[in-house]
C-alpha cells in the first residue's frame, strides 16, 4: 500500500512539473539581436567608377562580437584612423548593445565645405532593455567647415545641406535615426547623401561612418533553460515534493 502511495505521490509530482514547465515555454523566444560597422561606402563620383567598401569592421551578436580595423583610405572620399566595434547580448536580461567608434576621421569628399572636414572620433550606440530601444550618436571635434559648427551630441536626425556654387549637392545626416519595420534601431553617427541628378553635383551614392543597430531586446533568461531551470527546478521541487508527502501521510493515516 505505502509503495502504490509514494507513486502517486510521484506521478502528482510530474503532473505538477509538466504545468510549470509548459507554462514557460513561451519565454523560449528567439533572442534579440545586433551589429556594427564603421565604414559603409558606396558612391559614384562624376567621371570616375564606382567605389564600394564595407561594412567594414563589422561585429555581431552571432559572432564575431567585436572587431576592428588600423585605417581607411578611399582617396577623394573617406580617410579614417582606427575603428572599434562591438555587439553584445547579455541573456539573462535580454539586454543588447552595439557601437561602433571611429577616430581621425577625414572627409574630402565635402571640401565644398572648407578643408579639414571631419572629426577626431564618431560614436555612435544602440542599446535595447525590456523598457525599450534608443540610440546616439558623440562627435568629437567634428568640423564642418563653412556648414558652422557641430553640437557634440547632435539631436537625432539633424541634417546639414552641402552647397556648391549656390547648389545643393549634398546633404549629411548626423545621428541618423532609423526605426525598423522588426522594431530595431540603426543608429548611423554619420550619413553622407550625395545627390546626383542635379547641374553641378559630386555624383551619388552614400558614405556612413559608424553605425549601430540593436533591439527589440530578448526575453529574459528562459525558464528552461540554462540557470532558469535550475530556478525552475528549485520551484517544481518546493511545490511538489509537499504535495506527494501530504498525499503519502493522509492515505497512511486512513490505513
Amino acid at each position: 500500500m505505502k509503495s502504490s502511495l509514494v507513486r502517486r505521490g510521484g506521478l502528482l509530482a510530474a503532473v505538477v512539473a509538466s504545468v510549470v514547465l509548459a507554462g514557460a515555454a513561451p519565454a523560449s523566444a528567439a533572442p534579440g539581436d545586433g551589429s556594427a560597422y564603421g565604414v559603409n561606402v558606396d558612391v559614384t563620383l562624376l567621371g570616375q567608377p564606382a567605389v564600394k567598401a564595407g561594412p567594414l569592421a563589422a561585429a555581431n551578436t552571432a559572432g564575431p562580437t567585436s572587431n576592428s580595423l588600423a585605417t581607411v583610405n578611399l582617396p577623394g572620399i573617406l580617410t579614417t584612423g582606427v575603428i572599434n566595434t562591438e555587439a553584445k547580448r547579455d541573456d539573462n536580461s535580454g539586454a543588447v548593445t552595439a557601437k561602433a567608434s571611429t577616430a581621425d576621421v577625414g572627409l574630402p569628399l565635402l571640401k565644398a565645405l572648407g578643408p579639414n572636414v571631419g572629426a577626431k572620433a564618431v560614436e555612435a550606440v544602440c542599446t535595447a532593455t525590456q523598457e525599450g530601444v534608443k540610440g546616439s550618436t558623440t562627435l568629437v571635434g567634428a568640423n564642418l567647415g563653412s556648414a558652422g559648427a557641430v553640437d557634440a551630441t547632435p539631436a537625432p536626425n539633424t541634417q546639414v545641406k552641402v552647397a556648391l556654387a549656390g547648389i545643393h549637392i549634398a546633404t549629411v545626416i548626423l545621428n541618423e535615426q532609423i526605426a525598423n519595420k522588426d522594431g530595431s534601431l540603426t543608429v548611423n553617427a554619420i550619413h553622407v547623401k550625395l545627390l546626383g541628378g542635379v547641374v553641378g553635383s559630386l555624383g551619388s551614392g552614400d558614405v556612413i561612418v559608424s553605425s549601430a543597430t540593436c533591439g527589440p531586446a530578448a526575453p529574459p533568461m528562459p525558464l528552461a533553460s540554462g540557470a532558469g531551470l535550475w530556478i525552475g527546478l528549485g520551484l517544481l521541487g518546493a511545490v511538489a515534493v509537499p504535495v506527494g508527502t501530504r498525499i503519502f501521510r493522509r492515505r497512511a493515516t486512513q490505513a
